[in-house]
């Protein structure tokens, strides 16, 4: 497939600047991502703009990933009801570095640079900056955008000058990369859209060249159509510090029938072969899910490298009865993944104790009385009696409630 088809196919389509897609199917382009660090680790949000960008990559156009020491300063007003916190410039640093380390797993062994705006910013004095770009910039068309009308307007909150500004610091970003670097295409959400569009004018207006904007659109979950990318403990980042590898499979494990294919397609690199295949699978016997183990496989993988995937698949199958994975199975990394995710109890003690040490019952009496209501297994097997356990052992509880016995 060419990349414009690539693209259409996946679901990577929404605005552009472009008259015909198909444009991206010529000569190399050199193009940027930006992502401000507002966090110290991407979303998987952020991760559906940077696979569109590894489709990019992979088409033979040349990547530059932006991140915004600069505008992280400020902080994107767009979508945002209030003023922002500035961060100080040691959490901006933090967070820089566990994006950039984010990047160069997702992308690993693919050419690309990292870029950080705060280089050009840091020496530009103010004046220099009204001379060069806020000449170049109409006010009629900052105080137009749908997020200051709702800010200034009847019921908002305000905006101060400089969260105002902020769309003049990235439409800069574009010319000077275009200027240094020959950029001429910004990719980035559809979110972003409005922010990009602000660079093409200034490089335009300044540099009297023509340059583009391709968006991808907003990911949105097929069963509640809200916004994707959210689970019960909220945002689901890519640092296994904020979201852990074992629940960021369970997200993916668990995504809604109707779009995991569509997930698939955004989220992995599969072929189309091996996406229809998977699909037809699905269709089929849609109760084995079957495709959503592939897709959870794929993303971890992608994220958290080969060895953290096949621990945590390892780790599921013991907790959920894969009958060709136990306890013995498993690594000292993957009993560690498992130990951060269920309760522990010492071991060379009875089952009853464990319980209680592991809060899954509240009483030696109510412990006796599950065990001999065949509530309670161990490696797999019901109990019907207390008994000692010595060495390594998981307790199961009813469907899904576990203890480690180490």
């Amino acid at each position: 497939m060419t990349l414009s088809q690539e693209l259409q196919w996946r679901g990577f389509v929404n605005q552009t600047t472009y008259n015909d897609i198909s444009q991206l199917d010529g000569d190399p382009i050199k193009f940027y991502l930006g992502v401000d660090p507002s966090a110290d680790s991407m979303t998987i949000g952020n991760l559906a703009a940077a696979m569109m960008v590894r489709h990019f990559i992979d088409h033979g156009h040349e990547a530059f990933l932006l991140v915004g020491g600069a505008t992280g300063m400020i902080g994107d007003p767009d979508g945002k009801a209030d003023e922002r916190n500035l961060k100080t410039l040691d959490e901006i640093a933090k967070n820089k570095a566990g994006i950039a380390r984010q990047y160069d797993q997702v992308f690993s062994g693919q050419k690309f640079t990292i870029v950080d705006n705060y280089d050009w910013f840091k020496d530009m004095n103010y004046l220099e900056f009204l001379r060069e770009v806020g000449k170049n910039v109409p006010l009629s068309q900052m105080i137009g955008r749908d997020f200051i009308q709702s800010r200034i307007g009847e019921g908002g909150s305000g905006i101060s000058y400089a969260e105002f500004s902020y769309s003049l610091i990235q439409g800069y970003d574009f010319v000077h990369l275009n200027r240094n670097h020959g950029v001429t295409l910004q990719v980035c959400g559809a979110d972003q859209w409005g922010n990009s569009i602000a660079g093409v004018d200034l490089i335009r207006r300044i540099e009297g060249t023509e340059a583009h904007v391709y968006s991808t659109p907003l990911i949105i979950n097929q069963a509640t159509g809200k916004k994707f990318g959210k689970s019960e403990d909220g945002a689901v980042w890519l640092d296994p510090a904020k979201t852990s590898v074992y629940k960021f499979y369970q997200f993916w494990l668990n995504v809604d029938d109707k779009g995991v294919i569509d997930y698939m397609k955004v989220y992995t690199l599969l072929s189309r072969e091996e996406i229809d295949e998977i699909a037809q699978i699905h269709q089929q016997t849609p109760e084995q899910r079957q495709a959503q183990k592939q897709l959870a496989y794929a993303v971890t993988r992608l994220v958290h490298g080969q060895e953290a995937a096949d621990n945590v698949v390892k780790v599921t199958g013991v907790l959920f009865g894969s009958s060709d994975v136990s306890l013995a199975d498993l690594s000292s990394e993957a009993i560690g993944m498992l130990s951060n995710e269920i309760p522990v109890a010492t071991t060379n003690q009875p089952v009853v104790d464990c319980l209680i040490e592991a809060n899954l019952a509240s009483s030696k009496g109510e412990a006796r009385r599950l065990i001999i209501g065949g509530a309670v297994s161990v490696d797999g097997d019901k109990i019907s009696d207390d008994i000692t356990l010595d060495g390594q052992h998981l307790v199961k509880k009813g469907k899904n409630s576990f203890v480690l016995v180490k």
